[in-house]
């Protein structure tokens, strides 16, 4: 019995998912509990285990992005055909798959300009394809159904895809023998073109370059690319999808304050000389302010749904881990109910879990506020932008030398810390965003409360 391998969906919030590898080659014999594939979401990245004996044929190739619930493969027993009997990166194994899963996923767009038939491609790759001037008619989809996804478009922008030429040139140009042609004033439709399909590369500009008349020779940076694709896929698009999102979608408003931190910093010395490197750091002294601080202002831990603002009873804290390909949230549960070195042994597990990327899906769902530090990159203040469903975030700058006027009108010297608070305007007013920023300042200018558990 031909048994479909699934895209798992591994929390509330996934919808799709990322085949980053298969860890057997399609047509292997498997076992039940033996790595078949790892996927990629915006949170996390894992290993998937297959369920059953049989022989795995895959359905998708690697970079795949699949809904979730959707076909990646399909268990067979020995001797039985997948319904999709054809390699799944050609054309005809994408149709097959598209047939069999899910037919109502590609919807054909009419090609611009294209009148003798209908091409298959989704409205941002015809958008990136008219940013970056690649020609969707030279390019193979590897969406469903052959369909054209966005991801083709960069990937034959970054390799120097084919880019149309105005009417009445001569095929086809490559974007940097395009960019070349345009700096030097030569006729694209006056090049010879010795690439595939007549198509003009740089050395046809170069070399009709040379042979006009009185032109001077190109100079050898000239044949560098004027700019680099980074497609953006995987993590980073979903981060980017949801940032936009929450941009889009919320009434965002930044209000900052600055804390004087003497104490702090003096308390945190004087931990730091008798418990080391376990002291609790500045963040922690900052997440337990804001747990504190959230029982005693409900509104900033909520959300939006139905249409109506839902207080949460529990507050778990989102701590932002800065990744080399990405940003990850993990969640400090009940923070408010942790002394605050519980709470530091807690942070240091999390981001050490997070750098090594070890956190499973439990430990980075369920943020109901959520707080994000750049001070240890120098910063002051910015405006974080609120991690949805929550509706504030607060952002946490430098600890710097600052300068404050006594009484008596008599500079003094203090540390400060800039707090930089985001709500979301449709549940908050800006009074009571600001009232609980006072409250997160008054205790970090008291941290002996927070230490004591007051």
């Amino acid at each position: 019995m031909v048994v479909p391998v699934v895209m798992p969906k591994l929390g509330l919030t996934m919808q799709e998912g990322t085949v980053t590898r298969w860890h057997v080659s399609s047509g292997t014999t498997v076992r039940a509990g033996s790595a078949a594939f790892d996927i990629s979401t915006d949170k996390i990245e894992t290993e998937i285990e297959i369920e059953g004996d049989g022989v795995l044929h895959h359905a998708v190739p690697e970079g795949a992005v699949v809904g979730c619930g959707q076909v990646v493969g399909w268990l067979c027993a020995e001797g039985e055909a997948p319904p999709v009997s054809v390699a799944p990166g050609s054309p005809e194994g994408r149709e097959a798959v598209t047939a069999a899963v899910a037919p109502e996923v590609a919807r054909v767009d009419a090609a611009p300009g294209n009148g003798a038939g209908r091409l298959r491609a989704s409205p941002n790759a015809r958008r990136i394809a008219s940013e970056l001037g690649v020609d969707l008619g030279s390019l193979t989809g590897t969406g469903p159904g052959g369909r054209i996804v966005s991801e083709d478009v960069e990937e034959a922008a970054a390799a120097g895809g084919a880019v149309a030429v105005p009417s009445g040139t001569r095929g086809l140009m490559t974007p940097v023998a395009r960019r070349l042609a345009s700096r030097l004033g030569i006729d694209p439709g006056a090049v010879a073109g010795s690439g595939p399909g007549g198509r003009v590369v740089l050395d046809d500009v170069i070399a009709a370059a040379g042979a006009a008349p009185g032109r001077a020779s190109v100079r050898a940076e000239e044949r560098a690319p004027v700019h680099t694709v980074v497609p953006m896929t995987g993590k980073r698009a979903i981060i980017a999808d949801r940032m936009h999102a929450s941009l889009r979608d919320m009434a965002q408003l930044t209000l900052t304050t600055d804390a004087t931190v003497n104490r702090l910093v003096r308390l945190r010395r004087a931990l730091r000389e008798e418990w080391g490197e376990a002291a609790p750091g500045y963040t922690d002294f900052v997440l337990l302010a804001v747990a504190r601080a959230l029982r005693a202002h409900p509104q900033c831990n909520a959300t939006i749904r139905d249409g109506a603002i839902h207080l949460i009873d529990a507050i778990h804290l989102g701590l932002a881990v800065a990744l080399d390909d990405g940003l990850v949230v993990p969640v400090v549960r009940d923070a408010d109910q942790r002394s605050l070195v519980e709470l530091a042994a807690e942070t240091a597990r999390l981001a050490a879990a997070a750098r090594a990327g070890k956190l499973n899906l439990d430990e980075l769902e369920g943020a109901t506020f959520s707080v994000t530090s750049l001070g240890a990159h120098g910063i002051d203040a910015f405006t974080p932008v609120v991690n949805p469903p929550n509706v504030a975030i607060l952002g946490v700058g430098r600890i710097r030398d600052d300068v404050r006027w006594s009484r008596r009108n008599k500079p003094r010297r203090r540390r400060a810390l800039t707090l930089s608070l985001t709500i979301d305007h449709r549940a908050l007013d800006g009074v009571p965003a600001a009232e609980f920023l006072a409250t997160v300042r008054s205790a970090l200018e008291s941290p002996h409360q927070l230490l004591l558990g007051a």
